[in-house]
Formats: C-alpha cells, structure tokens, sequence
C-alpha cells in the first residue's frame, strides 16, 4: 500500500477522502499561494502543484496531493473573504448568475510533480434576496470558503443548480482525483 499525504488542512477535503475510503495522513503546506501564469485560470492547478511539491519535499517516497479551489465569474477569480462586507459583495456578484468552480489537483513524489489536472463545474445561483444574502453572511459560514459560500453547507440555499462534479465545488473531485491516483498505481 502507497503512502497517501493530503497538503490541506480543510476539513471538507479530509471528510471527502475519508468517506471514499482514501487511507491518508494531512502535511499541511505552508506554501505561499502566488501563481506565476498570466491565465488566472491556470492559477488552481499552479497553486495545487505547489502545495504539493513543498509537502513532497518533505515527505520522500509519499504520494502528495495538493488541491486549489478557486470561484470565477467573467473569468475573475474571486478568493475567500477577508470580512463580511466582502463576502456579501461577492455574494450579489453571483446572485442569478451562473459561474464556474476550478480545482486543480496535483500529485507530487519525491519532490517532483508527476501529474496536474483541473476540474470544471458550473453552478448558478438563484435569485436571492439581499435579506437571504445577508443572513447567509450572518451565519459565519461563507468566511473560509472560495466565492463567499459553501455547496455542501447553508449554502446550498443560494445555488438553483450545477452542472459537472458536486464534490469539485466542495473542494476535492472524486472521480478526477481516483483516476489520478491510478495513473499513479496507488492503490486506495
């Protein structure tokens, strides 16, 4: 059996990997996010393979995954909230409007990245309320996730519907991340 290291500390992802039966152990990368391509949508599968190589780095023989989620609407990345009032503002940003969830995930061994994918995912929002809105960004919830909000959360109240991989707008694809995996041989 491979050694399995996840380079996050988000909950979401440990949860994701523990229901679909991944035997891993969390090294979180202290690695700064700053994406060197002028394609911001290139930016989640850079900062994956980043945090992955840095936890690689330290871990010889491993098998590392690093993952970046990032929110984009008109091709704009919007990042985690920084307060309320930017949470809220993301938020009417994307209200009734559809926009596109990347993840990037890489695997990383031996300090060398051997593979680097992203993953696409659609997602609408309905036509909240401001009142809605704000009583989301109340909740606290929107404040460490991508875009203001999370699918899987009270979240889920804003979205109307989604077109690709529910757990890609989570934070870690499933499918995407198997198939990887096995390109690989680990075995999980």
């Amino acid at each position: 059996m491979n050694k399995v290291i996840l380079a996050s500390g988000s909950p979401r992802r440990r949860e994701i990997l523990t229901q679909i039966g991944v035997d891993f152990e969390v090294v979180v990368s202290n690695e700064e996010e700053c994406p060197k391509s002028s394609n911001p949508l290139d930016f989640p599968r850079e900062n994956a393979a980043m945090k992955a190589l840095a936890v690689s780095k330290m871990r010889p023989g491993a098998y590392v995954l690093g993952f970046d989620t990032l929110v984009f609407l008109d091709g704009k990345p919007l990042g985690k909230p920084k307060t309320p009032e930017e949470a809220l503002e993301m938020l009417q940003k994307l209200n009734g409007k559809t926009h596109k969830v990347i993840t990037g995930v890489a695997i990383a061994k031996d300090a060398q990245v051997v593979d680097t994918q992203q993953e696409e995912t659609r997602v609408l929002f309905r036509e909240n309320t401001l009142h809605e809105l704000k009583d989301y960004v109340n909740s606290k919830d929107p404040m460490d996730k991508a875009g203001a909000y999370g699918i899987q959360t009270r979240g889920a109240r804003l979205i109307k519907s989604i077109s690709g991989c529910y757990y890609n707008v989570v934070g870690l694809p499933v499918a995407l991340t198997l198939e990887m995996l096995a390109r690989q041989e680990v075995e999980v």
